[in-house]
């Protein structure tokens, strides 16, 4: 429907819930404390990322750290999660049946093109904020994500972190 673009582009140090920034720089820490010298080696590992932190919070610069998420497109998610080139996957993640993972649609905006998105919310981190808003104006042009398919996302994640893992289930019927 027409009515309803997925994405716009945008520019500037404004950020908003369902951004895409491309190439953000992430710090992982090691797997282990160290020797207690009071430095560690950390690895920085690039990834296209998409803003989770709510729009109300980055408009009124109430967060020090913003959330995000991987964006993968679904080629590459797929050759790194090869039982996701089935067509059976491929429809259970289209219709938000795995709750780890959110599809968004293909952009053909011109000089924005983009295959369909698969956003990991497996991999959360968090970027300074002031340090994402230089980025983000110094990147120039970039995507974001528009209602009511940002409030889509949002609700996913949201059911991905209140999901309860009981310590004895019902058991199924048979």
């Amino acid at each position: 429907m027409k009515g309803y673009p997925w994405y716009e582009i945008v520019e500037g140090e404004e950020l908003l819930q369902g951004d895409i920034i491309e190439s953000c720089p992430i710090i992982i820490p090691p797997s282990t404390i160290g020797d207690g010298s009071g430095s560690i080696d950390v690895d920085v590992i690039e990834y296209d990322v998409i803003i989770m932190s709510q729009s109300c919070d980055l408009i009124n610069k109430k967060l020090e750290l913003v959330l995000v998420c991987p964006v993968w497109p679904l080629s590459e998610f797929e050759s790194r999660n090869p039982p996701y080139k089935s067509p059976k996957m491929k429809e259970s993640l289209r219709r938000g049946y795995l709750p780890g993972y959110h599809l968004l649609n293909k952009c053909e905006i011109d000089g924005f093109n983009k295959e369909f998105l698969v956003v990991d919310f497996r991999s959360v981190y968090s970027v300074p904020f002031d340090f994402l808003m230089e980025l983000a104006k110094k990147r120039g042009k970039r995507l974001r994500l528009l209602p009511p398919y940002r409030e889509h996302l949002s609700q996913a994640f949201a059911r991905f972190f209140m999901r309860v893992g009981l310590p004895v289930d019902i058991p199924t019927f048979r």
